[in-house]
């Protein structure tokens, strides 16, 4: 097994370890870190060229990054809502992603490739936040270098070992990839009762669209609250007339601005209104009786033709301008 393995990356070298990083950059659960551990090895015994290694897979990854930050700069939130509906941690996802975004810009795409599931969501993120090119290709490439760099360096240097690895591994044969296969499939479970866990949790009324519409026809007028985050809304600038800005982590500001007698209509635009259905019960925790998640968020209300309104940043003050 370790002979077929050195062998088939010996044979075809730099477009293996191409192909297996674009394709894990892209998106797909192909892990590309020991494919170039073994090209390191490899380069360390002269059997591939180490600076062709290190190139092949620094342009797989801007090709692939460059793509999702495509689509990321073009189709906006739209992009960022979909990588977290094929998460198995939705509304993790992007919403940590969005922080690091706030507190780095950028420079997050230095270290990304290091954090698992970072590193396909920030291209996406990055150029629906508006990020130039520019600095996109720098910020990319710098990063690209280093987790590459790091992982083939990994191999030349420990050469030697890597090959007893393989081994080893060959020795254990079937039992090994038994092993391996249960690893994999337990992780996958546990994310799935994660996931599980979090939406059986969330279960509570919501109130529709056109119950929400009807309830102002009607002049109830319902507290109505965007508990999206700040970078969230720079992304996608909709809001419901009227609404009132906070994020999960403001709860305290809703709580000063309507009153504990009051109707409150809870929205944001991540899976199953997750983020809303979180302050939803945060709320009631602290006495709200009256209080529902909007059922299908803000993508809900917009496509039932319901007025928008859209934010704007006017010298760093967030303002509200009708669509």
């Amino acid at each position: 097994m370790a002979h077929h393995i050195v062998e088939l990356i010996a044979q075809y070298g730099l477009l293996l370890v191409f192909i297996n990083v674009l394709v894990e950059q892209a998106g797909a659960p192909v892990p590309a870190v020991p494919t170039m551990i073994v090209a390191g090895a490899l380069a360390a015994a002269d059997r591939l060229p180490l600076s062709g290694v290190l190139a092949v897979a620094v342009v797989a990854c801007l090709v692939a990054d460059f793509a999702w930050y495509a689509a990321g700069r073009y189709y906006g939130g739209g992009v960022m809502r979909t990588l977290c509906r094929i998460s198995l941690s939705p509304d993790s996802c992007v919403k940590q992603s969005e922080l690091r975004f706030q507190r780095w810009r950028g420079g997050m795409l230095l270290l990304a490739k290091f954090v698992p599931g970072l590193s396909t969501v920030a291209p996406p993120l990055v150029g629906a936040m508006g990020l130039r090119a520019a600095p996109f290709a720098l910020f990319d490439g710098l990063g690209s270098l280093l987790w590459v760099g790091v992982a083939v360096s990994l191999g030349y240097v420990f050469a030697s070992q890597i090959d007893d690895v393989l081994q080893a591994l060959a020795n254990a044969g079937s039992i090994a990839l038994l092993l391996l296969g249960c690893l994999l499939a337990l992780y996958i479970t546990a994310k799935w009762w994660q996931r599980h866990r979090l939406l059986r949790t969330l279960r509570m009324a919501r109130i529709t669209v056109e119950e929400l519409n009807q309830a102002f026809t009607d002049g109830r007028m319902p507290a109505v609250v965007d508990v999206r985050s700040s970078a969230a809304r720079m992304v996608d600038t909709r809001i419901i007339p009227g609404a009132l800005l906070a994020d999960v982590n403001s709860v305290d500001r809703i709580i000063e601005a309507v009153p504990i007698d009051s109707e409150l209509v809870i929205y944001c635009s991540c899976p199953n209104e997750a983020s809303a259905a979180v302050v939803a019960k945060a709320l009631m925790a602290q006495g709200y009786t009256r209080v529902r998640p909007l059922l299908g968020g803000l993508d809900a209300w917009d496509h039932a033709g319901l007025p928008i309104h859209r934010l704007v940043m006017v010298d760093d003050t967030v303002m509200t301008t009708t669509a």
